[in-house]
């Protein structure tokens, strides 16, 4: 396992990644980056690292370490099998050792030939009940990852597997935050209008939501829109709603 030193140097570094990131895609390109930096000083191998999602039993590559990396990890994709699949469905790390010994995938690990890999190790993440995540590890040399470069990946990964759950966690606040902000300055908005239609027709709040709502569905525009364009109409500029910090 990961010596608690090396544990905790891991988890503040992560911890720094975080925040130093704006959201999850640029997060997890610097997560395949230090992957890939932990098991080189470990290894001293060149080592790079892909990583896999999952979602509703759909894989993609969302990052990479290096372009190369990206690549590495888009052929498992493109055959549909493979070790970081694997490990996804199995939720255990698989290590393909030798491309040229290993029976389990010829396709797969004839096209890792090709691009100079020579073995590979999956290791899932946990991030969430509907979504799950893998580090997939690419070395150019046989022999790269034994028992010890193995422990050590499991523990970098439970640590990981916690980052990656906390920016997910992240992600989804602030876009709920967003659209939380969005729906506010679309209601002050149509409260705006109606105001206006209130003044020039004199007329009741809820008659002017309702000429408002005839004319979105004559032009078959949405509300907020109709809205807007009352109001561009009137002051010749956008109005938005203003949070006090």
């Amino acid at each position: 396992m990961v010596n608690n030193y090396a544990a905790d140097d891991a988890a503040l570094q992560l911890q720094d990644l975080l925040m130093a990131t704006d959201n999850v895609e640029d997060f997890l390109g610097r997560l395949a980056e230090f992957s890939a930096w932990t098991l080189n000083r470990s290894t001293g191998a060149a080592i790079e690292c892909g990583v896999t999602l999952q979602r509703r039993k759909r894989t993609m590559t969302v990052a990479g370490s290096s372009p190369r990396a990206v690549t590495l990890d888009r052929i498992e994709q493109g055959v549909g099998d493979g070790p970081c699949i694997l490990a996804l469905r199995t939720k255990a790390m698989v290590v393909l050792a030798d491309v040229d010994a290993d029976p389990r995938w010829p396709e797969y690990q004839r096209q890792l030939a090709d691009h100079g890999c020579r073995s590979t190790l999956g290791v899932p993440l946990e991030i969430g009940q509907d979504a799950a995540a893998a580090l997939n590890f690419f070395a150019a040399d046989t022999g790269v990852f034994t028992e010890e470069a193995i422990a050590e990946a499991a523990g970098f990964a439970d640590l990981a597997g916690r980052a990656l759950r906390l920016a997910v966690r992240m992600g989804t606040m602030q876009s709920r935050a967003e659209d939380l902000q969005a729906a506010m300055e679309h209601r002050t908005s149509i409260n705006l209008a109606c105001g206006i239609i209130m003044a020039q027709n004199r007329c009741s709040q809820d008659e002017a939501m309702a000429i408002l709502t005839k004319v979105s569905s004559n032009r078959n525009q949405k509300l907020r829109d109709v809205a807007a364009d009352v109001l561009l109409h009137l002051t010749n500029e956008e109005v938005r709603t203003h949070f006090d910090a």
